[in-house]
């Protein structure tokens, strides 16, 4: 049970040469999914080495440019590879209708199903699970419909602590999905070995949370309770808070704060304003906040 985040791109609004818009790849419990498309996402894919065909699900954020605007070349590209899996794409409504206007003008090669799963509640909502992982989105505050996307690992069946199993001579193979499964044995004398005796606990459900773009919203922090691994925008240093406030962004601090009241593990912060040469001082002062805090570079990889 792992968690991998590669970022592919953490720059806000305009591509430049050497800074790229929203884009992350995420492997959780042997899962893959992208959050965001920005312009250049396919194209980072690939110079990061991120396989096109373990991608079956992609996670919209929001409908401004620098957040999907990649998202109807990469799903062209999907055809010209001959994709035939399904793909499910979620975002705000309006995503599905944008989207495929696109490639029908354009007369794309898509021809494998795309399955779109539109958004328009603003409380947080589980929308995609399986056997090994759960997506439910963090409700945001920015200047149109967003949403972050919390991500957390299903818990895996105890282990079996064969030490003490092989003390109990009645206990054989064919007891041992139930024991797995949480049960407790009774011998045939009558006697109950509880379940703790037999097994070892599972290791402890990893989780990340992705909140871009949003605005200081304390509100979100019983969603992303103890999560291990935080992204969360911040567009600006805190000298223009004012401007943060004015354009539905948040600060570095800001950052900071939403990470120490939610108790994460570590924070990642991003979406850097194009108007600051440096971004090592995003990190210096978040840190006066929140001190293990990291700065989103395009290709770096965080595991957990």
């Amino acid at each position: 049970m792992s968690i991998s985040l590669t970022i592919l791109g953490c720059h806000s609004a305009t591509p430049r040469i050497n800074a790229f818009p929203t884009s992350q790849y995420l492997e959780i419990n042997n899962s893959h999914f992208l959050i965001d498309c920005g312009e250049g996402t396919q194209r980072q894919m690939r110079k990061y080495k991120v396989g096109f065909s373990k991608i079956n699900h992609i996670f919209i954020t929001h409908l401004h440019g620098d957040h999907f605007y990649g998202l109807v070349g990469l799903l062209s590209t999907f055809g010209i590879l001959n994709r035939d899996k399904e793909l499910h794409i979620y975002g705000p409504k309006g995503i599905k209708e944008v989207t495929l206007l696109q490639l029908k003008i354009s007369q794309s090669h898509a021809k494998y199903k795309m399955i779109f799963h539109e958004l328009t509640s603003k409380k947080s909502e589980l929308i995609f699970e399986d056997d090994k992982v759960s997506v439910s989105t963090i409700p945001l505050t920015h200047r149109v419909y967003t949403n972050g996307y919390l991500f957390k690992e299903k818990e895996k069946s105890r282990k079996l602590n064969m030490l003490n199993i092989s003390g109990y001579s009645e206990i054989d193979k064919a007891d041992y999905l139930n024991i797995k499964a949480g049960k407790d044995v009774v011998l045939s004398s009558g006697k109950i070995v509880f379940n703790t005796e037999l097994t070892i606990d599972p290791p402890k459900p990893l989780s990340f949370a992705f909140c871009s773009d949003t605005c200081y919203k304390p509100d979100i922090v019983p969603i992303i309770k103890n999560v291990d691994l935080l992204y969360h925008e911040a567009t600006f240093l805190d000298d223009r808070k004012d401007l943060a406030k004015k354009t539905k962004h948040a600060t570095t601090k800001e950052a900071a704060q939403i990470a120490k009241d939610a108790n994460a593990k570590q924070l990642i912060i991003g979406h850097y304003s194009g108007r600051y040469k440096d971004i090592n001082v995003f990190k210096e002062e978040a840190q006066e906040i929140f001190e293990n805090t990291e700065l989103a570079v395009p290709g770096k990889v965080f595991i957990v």
